[in-house]
């Protein structure tokens, strides 16, 4: 059975960086997590970062690939640079979908950790930009299918077509995997 990594504040777990949770009701997921196939894991935390704590976003003009590659920075509306905690966190995330056969990520939009079609411009301004975050550019360079809240069908999608093709069982579910 193949697995799903979804955001921690997805699953209602309330560690995005102003203490709050945006939890996704949807059917699909609902079903995921009584199958046993959610490997809830925020890379923001698994990098260091504590609740609540200032909100971050890449540099302006840089994107994930340009962070992952040392070439730009994730920085607070303070100026300090807490690359290094997000960085660890996607090779985290990365980790911990390899050690569960992930297949099919489901994260929060526009964070510079999740964020898989926008993030914010770096500016505070609540501006957004098209691009990733350094977790969802790192999953996809590693084959794993990254999607947002609002794209559960295709996950869902995507997930059967892997598993179609790899020949996984779809046994009934165990539980909640979390890391």
């Amino acid at each position: 059975m193949r697995k799903v990594l979804v955001s921690a504040c997805l699953m209602g777990r309330r560690v995005r960086y102003d203490g709050r949770a945006k939890p996704v009701d949807d059917a699909a997921v609902e079903r995921w997590r009584r199958e046993g196939r959610l490997v809830v894991h925020c890379p923001e935390i698994s990098g260091g970062l504590p609740v609540p704590r200032p909100p971050a976003e890449i540099e302006p003009g840089a994107d994930a690939a340009d962070v992952l590659a040392g070439r730009a920075r994730i920085l607070t509306p303070e100026g300090v640079d807490v690359t290094e905690h997000f960085v660890f966190g996607a090779r985290s995330a990365l980790a911990t979908a390899r050690a569960h056969g992930v297949a099919v990520a489901l994260l929060k939009q526009s964070s510079p950790s999740c964020g898989s079609r926008e993030v914010y411009d770096g500016t505070f301004s609540g501006g957004k930009v098209p691009g990733e975050g350094v977790t969802a550019h790192l999953l996809r360079e590693h084959g794993i299918a990254v999607l947002d809240e609002d794209q559960v069908a295709e996950a869902a999608r995507l997930l059967a077509e892997v598993e179609s093709t790899d020949g996984h069982a779809t046994p009934p579910g165990q539980g909640l995997t979390t890391s």
